[in-house]
């Protein structure tokens, strides 16, 4: 994706995907390996610096472009509770990718983040960063396979069918959320949960949404976890876990065409 660009050359989004490099897409490599300079974002450590561990979509990446071509720049993924802190990590990282920007003015800077840039996407913040920032940075996204598409797949759980709705829950957002959603018709998803494991078990158990619900993390990575959603008793989960509860289906084949 290179060529004459404007002023503030062109930064890409790209998804890659859950976890399994895999599942990245034709178009995503190839917009990764095009780019001038590939940036993976990371997690701070306490002091605010780089922690050193490879994030998910760095591993991902690493699989299809060079070490070379790729910079962290730490990002505040992990900071919710002190806003102040969290918003100068963002403008600290902000001000990193437009120096990037200003130096490939006519080629493209690639942003890697884990499922699909337009689905609660650390990309989104950092476009409107950037726009303000480097005024005429053209701004676009590949799109990328998310956490409940691969669930699904893993787990062989059908997502939805007919006239069926999928409502998609960050947990983050409160599990009366997910409750309110789960008492609704359809397909449900939870995302980011794993610290409220046991409120999601407790808003299934309370809607009769348990039986063939499945819960799933780290999908694709050796690590990767797929269980039904009767063990979520167990305890604290890995803050990146995807639920899905199915529809209730009862008319057979096609009963809800």
């Amino acid at each position: 994706m290179s060529g004459n660009g404007p002023a503030g050359g062109r930064l890409v989004g790209v998804g890659v995907g859950p976890g399994d490099p895999e599942l990245v897409t034709v178009k995503g490599v190839r917009c990764l390996r095009e780019a001038d300079v590939v940036i993976v974002p990371v997690m701070a450590a306490p002091d605010g610096t780089d922690g050193g561990e490879p994030g998910r979509a760095e591993a991902t990446v690493l699989h299809h472009v060079g070490a070379e071509n790729v910079v962290r720049i730490v990002f505040a993924l992990n900071e919710r509770a002190d806003r102040a802190r969290r918003e100068a990590a963002w403008d600290a990282a902000g001000r990193r990718v437009a120096e990037l920007l200003r130096a490939h003015p006519h080629g493209s800077v690639a942003f890697a983040t884990i499922g699909d840039p337009n689905v609660y996407s650390t990309f989104t913040y950092l476009a409107q960063t950037i726009g303000e920032l480097v005024p005429g940075t053209v701004v676009e996204t590949v799109p990328g396979i998310t956490a409940m598409q691969d669930l699904a797949a893993r787990g062989a759980v059908v997502l939805a069918e007919g006239t069926e709705p999928l409502t998609l829950v960050p947990v983050t957002a409160g599990a009366s959320v997910l409750k309110d959603a789960l008492d609704g018709p359809g397909t449900v998803v939870a995302y980011k949960f794993g610290r409220l494991a046991g409120e999601v078990a407790t808003a299934l158990r309370e809607t009769g949404r348990t039986e063939g619900a499945v819960w799933g993390s780290a999908l694709g990575l050796p690590e990767e976890s797929i269980r039904p959603a009767s063990e979520l008793e167990r305890g604290p989960l890995p803050y990146l876990s995807t639920l899905i509860a199915p529809a209730r289906r009862d008319g057979g084949r096609g009963g809800k065409l």
